[in-house]
């Protein structure tokens, strides 16, 4: 059996609510809580939930932008948590982040060019200016944009163009493992899909892996081999695409799943996810956090916190999941 890309296990990032004249800590916003991944060399895995269920924490954290409080995150068998940012180094040419605002991401005051050299200059690559000019209209290039706009400012292009331009720096350090949070959400619909495109040749063309974070389950069915669906901080199903849209485990998927636009006539796509309102992270339910708006929920679920069930691939942390078989 081979050792994934990048594995997380228990990852755990709260954030202090603090109050008082001496902001004295009262709670904690429970963000992510005790979430496991696996990656793939080459592979893409999808992380997906509603707004504001920890789906971006989890990303910054695997990157060491925001700090986690506990569990590992292994790269190639090293565990990055905690790293000092000295020691971080030597992994931040391996994993890049491609955010959702593109144009938040490139500083208006300098040329494109610029901007997808930087991470070449700071990692040593490239003889000098010229070879990394080179090296940069090649990108340009791979990513189906003019390599003579090099020296264009941010705001001469569109949004999707902007995005391959960050796709393009991303691509700039070679690396191994890239986390897309949001990527394609602000571009419109016909530019998504060319984004998507354009993701699944660089990763058949470079071996790359993705880390690809989105509120929308029907962006992700192309690209992604594996599907983990994160709700209030912690996963509940994760397994490969075809089963998750095939047979959802967990009430949550089926409800994202429902949302999902189609042309057949009996499913009722583009519906709302799920009903009722999100609790708040600094306070969730007790038992299944989800409960408060399950439509399947029965009175252990109100006490009692589900483990992961499931056998193969596909797993959920639901009591229907259980294989043993749960009391209705």
């Amino acid at each position: 059996m081979t050792t994934p890309l990048l594995r997380v296990q228990g990852l755990r990032t709260w954030f202090p609510i603090k109050a008082g004249v001496f902001r004295k800590t009262v709670g904690h916003v429970q963000a992510v809580t005790d979430v496991d991944l696996e990656i793939e060399a080459g592979s893409t895995l999808a992380l997906v939930g509603e707004s504001g269920c920890g789906k971006t924490t989890v990303g910054r954290s695997i990157l060491g932008l925001t700090p986690s409080q506990s569990g590992r995150v292994e790269f190639e068998g090293a565990d990055l948590r905690g790293l000092s940012q000295t020691a971080w180094r030597p992994y931040r040419r391996d994993l890049q982040i491609i955010f959702q605002d593109p144009m938040a991401s490139l500083d208006p005051r300098m040329r494109v060019r610029d901007s997808v050299a930087e991470g070449m200059r700071s990692f040593g690559l490239g003889r000098d200016e010229s070879e990394r000019t080179e090296r940069v209209q090649q990108l340009f290039e791979r990513v189906q944009l003019d390599p003579d706009h090099i020296w264009r400012y941010p705001h001469e292009f569109s949004g999707g163009q902007r995005q391959r331009i960050c796709i393009a720096r991303a691509l700039a350090v070679e690396p191994k493992l890239i986390v897309c949070d949001e990527a394609v959400s602000a571009l419109d619909v016909s530019i998504q899909a060319q984004i998507l495109n354009l993701l699944a040749d660089l990763q058949s063309e470079l071996g790359l892996a993705y880390l690809f974070i989105t509120h929308d389950l029907g962006v992700v069915r192309y690209l992604a081999d594996r599907v983990a669906v994160m709700y209030l901080g912690q996963i509940v199903e994760s397994g490969p695409t075809a089963s998750i849209f095939a047979n959802p485990l967990h009430p949550y998927t089926r409800g994202l799943l429902k949302a999902v636009p189609s042309i057949d006539p009996h499913r009722r796509g583009g519906a709302p996810p799920v009903e009722g309102d999100v609790p708040s992270p600094s306070a969730p339910p007790s038992g299944c956090y989800f409960h408060t708006r399950c439509s399947d929920v029965m009175e252990q679920c109100r006490t009692q916190a589900p483990a992961v069930y499931g056998e193969g691939p596909q797993r959920a942390r639901c009591f229907l999941a259980d294989p043993s078989g749960a009391p209705r």
